[in-house]
């Protein structure tokens, strides 16, 4: 079960060029770009502006399972307003992975989710910038994560906060009246699900590789408390694995996860679970818990018949008695700056639509990209709960957790996750050692 790691954007363009030459650029031939001025977004408006505009324009997802239902319905609400402007999903099973490779030839549409594989430093190689930050981050939440250099490169499509999805009925049957805060009240509730009840404690998912990554997000503020951890305090610590005595910090994220294999609290054979029949499974009660922000919630409601079952708690650290939980941006829209200037105002539009006037925040439980909008109803169970973004690092600073990061390979894609749950599954390694490591 060796884990998978998402390919460097430098590497995927040798290996994209040996294998496929230049591509095509699917916008357009985007010379035209010097005749048309795009204007950056928050100076478009929608149902105003570039009635006549003609475009066609494509879309990539990893929402492979309501791109024929639900983002079809977007896409005929906005052509409504814009019927020059066809507008076209096309949904990415291994989306991470593949448009990391096909970012680097251009033929990837004209809007899609900015991959974690691409680097701040190379936002301005495939896309173009929305607006300046100073303007944007006044409107928009989450901007912070996708800007480099005062130019926001991607907004959010809505924003997500760390917890623990988990089924209440199930909880209430173990005989569970309070949420866990710590580690080892929560590994505890896990064993009287074990011990009264016939779900899974918590199911890992391990099969998907890409859910197991959830868990790297507890390492900053779910784990201090502190929203300059992860970019300004992290990077410069010389043991931030350490174990302390609130077994708080990023050793405790991962003791809960190797605590609770070890003591087989988690499915039968990690290797062999399913991503799209766990949601349903989660609903019916067949799993108790899993490690997910809270973009799920809304998915594992709709799995079955069972919505009201669902609910989400905060992650189970507490720092001075406190918690806390980070509420970041999900994938990010971006628009390819290969594209004609007409596709790409097109584009620009359409984002501006989905995320200002569409129902795409209420459809998915997630919180709206802009800002002064109410927070979803999955987040009712943070009363009390500090909610907190991570601070932008040190000028001088801005890629330097992605540097350190996929040089070390630590808190990548699903590394060291993937490692934890081996060594605590075959008895491999201590926690420990995995963590002096």
């Amino acid at each position: 079960m060796k884990n998978k790691k998402l390919l460097s954007l430098g590497l995927a363009v040798s290996m994209v060029f040996t294998m496929t030459g230049c591509g095509s650029d699917s916008g357009g031939d985007s010379s035209s770009n010097k005749n048309t001025e795009v204007p950056t977004i928050d100076k478009i408006n929608v149902g105003e502006d570039y009635k006549d505009l003609s475009a066609k324009i494509t879309i990539l997802t990893d929402r492979t399972d309501i791109v024929d239902s639900v983002y079809k319905r977007y896409a005929e609400q906005f052509m409504k307003i814009y019927p020059k402007i066809k507008v076209t999903y096309e949904g990415i099973t291994d989306y991470a992975e593949s448009v990391t490779l096909r970012l680097t030839n251009g033929d990837w549409g004209d809007i899609c989710f900015i991959p974690d594989s691409v680097e701040k430093s190379e936002f301005s190689n495939y896309f173009i910038p929305l607006g300046d930050h100073s303007v944007l981050d006044n409107i928009y939440n989450y901007v912070t994560e996708k800007t480099y250099d005062g130019k926001v490169y991607g907004i959010p499509n809505g924003g997500t906060a760390g917890g623990i999805a988990y089924n209440k009925r199930i909880w209430k049957e173990a005989g569970i009246t309070e949420l866990p805060k710590t580690p080892d009240e929560f590994i505890k509730d896990l064993q009287l699900i074990n011990d009264k009840t016939d779900a899974i404690p918590l199911y890992t998912n391990f099969s998907a590789g890409w859910t197991m990554g959830a868990w790297n997000d507890y390492v900053g503020i779910a784990s201090s408390g502190d929203p300059d951890y992860k970019n300004n305090k992290l990077l410069h610590q010389k043991n931030p694995f350490t174990k302390n005595e609130e077994n708080s910090g990023p050793y405790a994220v991962f003791y809960t996860l190797y605590e609770a294999v070890k003591q087989k609290l988690v499915e039968e054979d990690p290797a062999s679970s399913d991503w799209e029949s766990s949601k349903a499974r989660i609903n019916n009660g067949e799993i108790a818990t899993m490690v997910l922000g809270s973009w799920c919630v809304n998915q594992f409601k709709v799995a079955g018949k069972h919505p009201d079952d669902i609910g989400y708690m905060p992650f189970p650290i507490s720092i001075g008695g406190k918690q806390a939980a980070a509420a970041g941006g999900q994938y990010a829209f971006a628009v390819n700056n290969k594209a004609s200037a007409d596709n790409q105002i097109a584009a620009m539009l359409y984002i501006k639509w989905l995320i200002e006037e569409s129902t795409i925040y209420d459809d998915e439980g997630s919180i709206p990209a802009l800002k002064g909008k109410d927070l979803p109803d999955s987040l009712s169970e943070f009363d009390g709960v500090e909610l907190l973004s991570d601070n932008a690092p040190a000028e001088g600073e801005e890629s330097l957790y992605d540097d350190i990061r996929n040089t070390a390979e630590v808190l990548s894609g699903d590394y060291p996750v993937t490692e934890v749950l081996e060594a605590a599954l075959y008895g491999k390694k201590s926690l420990d050692d995995l963590m002096k490591e």
